[in-house]
């Protein structure tokens, strides 16, 4: 593979205006597919396998009139404090603002509290129904803005009047996370380099990848039904990668030159070395996102590809249009300050101060010195960091998680207050019947123990579909949706009444509804989390195995991300649950952790994790084959990649940073704070401190391989070394940069 990258780096480097303009064409192209797209669409928390789902799907079929295609909003009334709604100015104001709801765009009905019985027991609270013809995604501002205008009405009589779903909600905004993590990554970059020029080639490489990538989502986004956050998400990862990428290849490039290669030859060395590399950490970043299709939950498969697609680009960027970018650039990809060394060829004799160790260096160094008291002190450190997992709760945010001062927020504490905590998530029995089935009577019987059981605060009449078939009826919790009593009732629900009313009554009964749903879709999170686990890590393990030639450094490397990845649930848990420092990042309201998060965060950290560690453990492999003692062979591995990696870390932090700080998307910001802090975690305590206390510890084992295991292996070479063999046969060893013609562009 090697081999193969070299060439191609040196054809993209020769080539680089034909490069650059493949990828200008491909980009405007997918541009194009995404201009005539639909857009993103919401997400979509179907749940196949769960009873919830079974449910949600027998209604579909069985009360088609109730299936069109429509978005429901929530209008809440209170009276002054004191007073009620159906005292005369009161009961205008509401029948003013109601008559206003009705002259708004695409609403289909209002419906009126008093006359349906929506009315709280004092008459001091109610709500109103209101649907819109339109799908889910395609609120717009005029009608946002005519909701709470209407809303303003009811105010302005003296009434306490909010509102909760999509319309009341409005667009979502951009909040331009990915702007601070570029400006932090230019920051870093610059002093990296020490050249402005050096600095923005892996930033606009990064920026057309993720273009490129965003845009294929865009197109994609109505026939594939790819949501907003999904593509946030994609965006995330993909900017975080394709700057690391860009940047160890750039890196290299310049170590290349300093060597004594030339321009064209030193970028061939470079995609040939760092680009293998960027191939396998990008390879597992893939797997590990793809891994998450075993889980079969379809949104968060849809987000595993679409990020898995945007490392994808990253990876083709970094191999290609890199090496173009570094042809054009020429002497200027040193500064100023290097340049001046040698003013003839612009390629200074050291990237280092003269008889100085750079800070890998004395950092490698000083954990050598006290390798098992380093590794005890990062075990122990992570481990305390990770303490609050054992009591992290996990659900799905709902309105009550917003911040206080949201509509949303205080529609959901109006209806808590008036109707019950478990008015906002109640549960629905959905009864099917058959052959000889009464219905009628069924329904009875099923609306007669769910009055009489604990933990059931009250139900409504219920529902019959045309053909008398099926009947639904909801159930209201004396607990809110994301209590754990709520949870409790389910499952007694499930388990033991809906088996003893099915045989008193003939009819199937299952329990469904958003608490309900949301229950089993926290319980398919949990017990996925083992299964994908095994798949991603056993699959990675192998690749790994590949890379290193080894059993303990793969080994070593998995159990270094268990380490910090429960390090950085535990910091999740510690700010998002607990409320430590949540005001830092704007967190207004803790809450359980996202079902989703774990898991998606173990697959993007996963993979991320095991960038860090084929950059730097294959700098410490290439020094070991080509001769160095296993402790000389760290410090070597951290003399070239240490200060890269850290400024790679610092980036891809700032990056996700951005999105936890400035995202009103409660996922986001989760997302973006769990990925931040994991990578702080392993690039910081695993990779950089434990791994190379572990690997003095271990010293030749490190690279132990049983024999019949290396004769079976294919050599995938990431350390390069039939890529010198390939170099020696065609003489192109160690040349001077000075002896051979530079292209007119690259002086």
């Amino acid at each position: 593979m090697a081999t193969f990258l070299y060439k191609l780096g040196r054809l993209c480097f020769r080539r680089r205006w034909w490069a650059a303009l493949l990828w200008v064409a491909l980009l405007f192209g997918i541009g194009a597919g995404a201009a005539s797209s639909s857009g993103a669409v919401p997400d979509d928390f179907a749940l196949p396998g769960t009873e919830s789902q079974e449910a949600f799907d027998l209604m579909s079929e069985e009360f088609p009139e109730a299936n069109a295609e429509s978005t429901e909003s929530t209008v809440v009334f209170q009276a002054p404090e004191g007073e009620q709604l159906t005292s005369g100015a009161n009961f205008e104001a509401v029948q003013q603002v109601l008559a206003e709801l009705e002259t708004g765009d695409e609403v289909l009905t209002v419906l009126d509290p008093f006359e349906v019985g929506q009315v709280s027991a004092d008459e001091s609270i109610a709500y109103s129904t209101i649907d819109y013809g339109i799908t889910m995604g395609e609120a717009t501002d005029e009608m946002h803005e005519q909701l709470m205008a209407a809303l303003d009405t009811g105010r302005d009589a003296g009434l306490t009047v909010e509102a909760a779903g999509e319309v009341a909600l409005g667009p979502m905004e951009m909040a331009g996370g990915e702007i601070i993590g570029i400006v932090v990554a230019a920051i870093v970059l610059v002093i990296t380099f020490g050249s402005l020029v050096a600095a923005g080639l892996p930033l606009l490489t990064a920026l057309i990848g993720v273009m490129v990538g965003m845009m294929g989502i865009t197109a994609l986004s109505g026939v594939l039904e790819l949501s907003e956050t999904t593509g946030i998400l994609a965006m995330m990862i993909g900017l975080a990668v394709g700057i690391d990428y860009a940047l160890f290849i750039v890196s290299r490039y310049r170590a290349e030159l300093v060597a004594g290669h030339s321009h064209e030859e030193a970028a061939g060395r470079a995609t040939g070395t760092a680009g293998s590399a960027v191939v396998f950490a990008g390879l597992t970043v893939i797997i590990a996102l793809a891994g998450l299709a075993v889980v079969n939950v379809p949104i968060l498969t849809k987000m595993g590809f679409a990020a898995a697609a945007n490392v994808a680009v990253a990876v083709l960027v970094a191999l290609t249009l890199v090496p173009a970018a570094l042809g054009m650039v020429g002497k200027r990809i040193f500064g100023r300050r290097l340049r001046k060394q040698n003013p003839e060829t612009g390629v200074p004799a050291s990237l280092n101060k003269p008889g100085k160790e750079n800070g890998g260096t004395r950092w490698a160094r000083g954990v050598l010195r006290r390798p098992a008291l380093v590794l005890g002190a990062s075990v122990i450190g992570l481990g305390i960091l990770a303490v609050p997992v054992a009591s992290m709760e996990m659900g799905l945010p709902d309105d009550g998680t917003q911040p206080e001062d949201t509509t949303q927020r205080q529609t959901y504490d109006l209806l808590s207050e008036g109707f019950g905590p478990g008015f906002n998530g109640p549960l629905m029995m959905t009864l099917d019947g058959g052959d000889g089935v009464d219905l009628q009577g069924a329904a009875e019987t099923v609306t007669n123990e769910l009055s009489t059981l604990e933990g059931i605060a009250a139900t409504a009449p219920p529902s019959f579909n045309q053909d008398g078939t099926m009947a639904t009826l909801l159930a209201f919790p004396t607990t809110g949706p994301s209590d754990a009593d709520t949870a409790d009732l389910v499952h007694h629900l499930r388990d033991d009444l809906a088996p003893q009313l099915e045989s008193q009554t003939g009819a199937d009964v299952l329990v469904t509804g958003m608490a309900a749903a949301n229950i089993d879709f926290s319980q398919v999170m949990t017990d996925a989390l083992v299964p994908y686990l095994t798949l991603v890590v056993g699959l990675a393990f192998i690749l790994l195995i590949l890379v290193f030639r080894s059993i303990l450094v793969p080994l070593k490397a998995a159990l270094g991300f268990l380490l910090s990845v429960l390090a950085a649930l535990g910091a999740v848990v510690a700010v998002f649950q607990w409320g430590w420092a949540a005001n830092l990042i704007g967190v207004e309201e803790t809450g359980p952790i996202m079902s989703l998060m774990p898991i998606f965060m173990v697959g993007v950290i996963f993979g991320l994790a095991m960038d860090y560690e084929v950059f730097l453990v294959t700098r410490m492999r290439e020094a070991h084959v080509h001769g160095e003692d296993p402790k000389q062979s760290i410090i070597t591995g951290f003399n070239l990649n240490a200060r890269v990696v850290a400024a790679a870390a610092i980036i891809m932090i700032s990056v996700f940073a951005g999105f936890a700080v400035t995202s009103t998307e409660a996922m986001v910001k989760m997302m973006g704070f769990g990925l931040g802090a994991a990578v702080l975690l392993d690039a910081f305590v695993v990779r950089m401190t434990l791994v190379p206390a572990v690997m003095a510890l271990l010293g030749e084992r490190a690279w132990w391989l049983p024999k019949w295991l290396d004769r079976i292996m294919p050599n995938v070479d990431v350390e390069g070394e039939s890529l010198e063999r390939y170099l020696k046969a065609n003489g192109k060893g160690r040349e001077d940069a000075r002896q051979e013609r530079e292209p007119a562009s690259v002086s």
